[in-house]
């Protein structure tokens, strides 16, 4: 293959990576900005914040994605080849745990998260949930290979959640479920995914079309347990433990360039740390043992330096530019003595909110390639978009009437795992991927801000209110896409064979 042509491959993913950015981004971004100029008034220096912050995030969400597809998904669909290629279990489990607590702790979604969890410090919250998804992990590349059943390991799993939630304190249970979705977002998800078919490609004698999937749902059940356990263990520093409202306190055009130089400048560093020991074992193990093509190498070396540049920009992006606009907006939505159109309001962002969410693309592909179009994105969408409308909807009658999450999140869960047994095997595990998926850095970056400012103008309990949001937009679309399972199960019973 020619310079030229390898350069127009590049310049052609690199657009259509922007595009799907661009398409999924707008939306939210318009809906905002027609919120910031009719109903709800907004400082200035938040509305030209926010414009810049979602030039970041556009450019950032592209070349991470970017970064994603030609650096984290041959780097796990490598290392699962090679390591299931050894036929050992000890040295599959031990895989697991290490590259599931190194790849997490780079996490968007658990960065944006530990930023927002007051009383909690960040590394003490991100490694926990960190361990969480390394021994899950672990357990899930087991599971892959000895076949185990997806539906009863949902069945114990979530019954040792909730027998340990009865004893963890109030304020640690929405945190934890939050956790749990947080985790499995932009960076885990494709080379978590890789990982998995990698495995069962090694493994395909005994690996059906079903065990592609799942692997992420078992993941984000990690981090729920870890940091129950953590809730049992640790006392929050309450000195810390204010929710405020961020506001990016950019006066003029000099604070606004120094707001964001500030953020850059701190977020280079750090997401290079983060990346670090990833990026070390891979290259470690490639150039020394598994040795793959010079060629692959360098389209990988590529694709970190693009999820690296993009992580930054992103991050930076979310924090200066949706933060503040999400509190501020809960904020005031609260105040108005209409609160339904508070709920009606985060439905909408909920809707369309989560098809900008950078791992939604990823998985949303690789349903519709691994099941050769039987599950459509455009109907993977819209099973999505209306569970996370619903999540938010009710995350938001709860900011409003205190209700406990308990209420909501124990039955829906009942049903969801409940389905697992009457729904096609290949539609439950994609919806438990599905409800980890969903719950990304945006939804931490915007919808959780949101409920926090609408906490904040009622009163409430901000911890115990308006945590427990991601929590349950990675419960819904786990019932919404087995319903759609069950439908197309009915539809294809209709059809006459042949």
């Amino acid at each position: 293959m020619s310079i030229r042509t390898k350069i127009a491959g590049s310049s052609s993913a690199l657009k259509e990576r922007f595009f799907e950015a661009f398409n999924s981004v707008v939306w939210v971004a318009v809906l905002i900005l027609v919120l910031m100029f009719t109903f709800v008034p907004m400082p200035l220096d938040v509305v030209v914040s926010f414009a810049l912050g979602t030039a970041f995030l556009l450019v950032g969400v592209t070349l991470f994605t970017l970064g994603a597809d030609i650096a984290m998904k041959p780097m796990g669909d490598i290392l699962g080849s090679f390591f299931a290629g050894k036929k050992k279990m000890w040295l599959l489990a031990l895989m697991g745990l290490v590259l599931g607590f190194i790849v997490t702790i780079t996490e968007p979604g658990l960065l944006v998260f530990a930023e927002l969890a007051a009383g909690i410090p960040n590394s003490i919250l991100i490694v926990s949930v960190a361990v969480g998804i390394g021994v899950f992990l672990a357990i899930g590349f087991l599971r892959e290979v000895l076949h185990m059943s997806f539906k009863y390991i949902l069945l114990i799993c979530y019954s040792l959640i909730f027998i340990v939630a009865l004893f963890v304190p109030e304020s640690f249970l929405p945190l934890a479920f939050d956790a749990g979705g947080a985790t499995t977002g932009s960076m885990t998800v494709p080379f978590i995914m890789a990982l998995g078919v990698g495995i069962a490609f090694c493994h395909k004698d005994h690996c059906s079309e079903d065990d592609n999937f799942g692997l992420i749902a078992i993941c984000s059940i990690g981090p729920i347990l870890t940091v129950m356990i953590l809730g049992l263990i640790y006392t929050p520093d309450s000195g810390t433990a204010e929710y405020v409202v961020y506001t990016t306190a950019a006066a003029d055009s000099a604070a606004l360039r120094s707001a964001y130089s500030t953020a850059l400048l701190r977020f280079l560093p750090e997401m290079l740390l983060a990346l670090a020991p990833i990026v070390v074992i891979f290259f470690a193990l490639a150039l020394f043992v598994i040795k793959p093509p010079k060629e692959k190498m360098l389209r990988i070396s590529v694709g970190i330096l693009s999820t690296y540049l993009g992580l930054v920009l992103f991050l930076t992006g979310t924090q200066l530019g949706f933060f503040p606009v999400g509190n501020l907006l809960g904020d005031y939505l609260a105040g108005l003595n209409h609160k339904v159109i508070l709920v009606i309001v985060g439905m909408i962002f909920g809707y369309f909110l989560i098809r900008a969410e950078p791992a939604i693309v990823v998985l949303n592909k690789q349903v519709e390639d691994i099941t050769k179009g039987a599950i459509s994105q455009k109907a993977m969408n819209l099973a999505l978009s209306v569970g996370v409308a619903l999540a938010v909807g009710l995350s938001m009658v709860r900011v409003v009437t205190s209700l406990p999450i308990g209420w909501i999140l124990v039955p829906g869960y009942v049903i969801a795992v409940g389905l697992a047994f009457v729904t096609p095997k290949i539609f439950t595990s994609i919806a438990f991927d599905s409800g980890g998926v969903a719950s990304g850095p945006l939804t931490s970056a915007f919808l959780l801000p949101l409920a926090i400012g609408a906490s904040h103008a009622l009163g409430g309990n901000t911890a115990v209110d308006a945590f427990g949001l991601i929590a349950m937009v990675a419960m819904t679309p786990l019932i919404t896409i087995q319903v759609m399972g069950l439908y197309y199960a009915w539809k294809k019973s209709k059809t006459p064979e042949g």
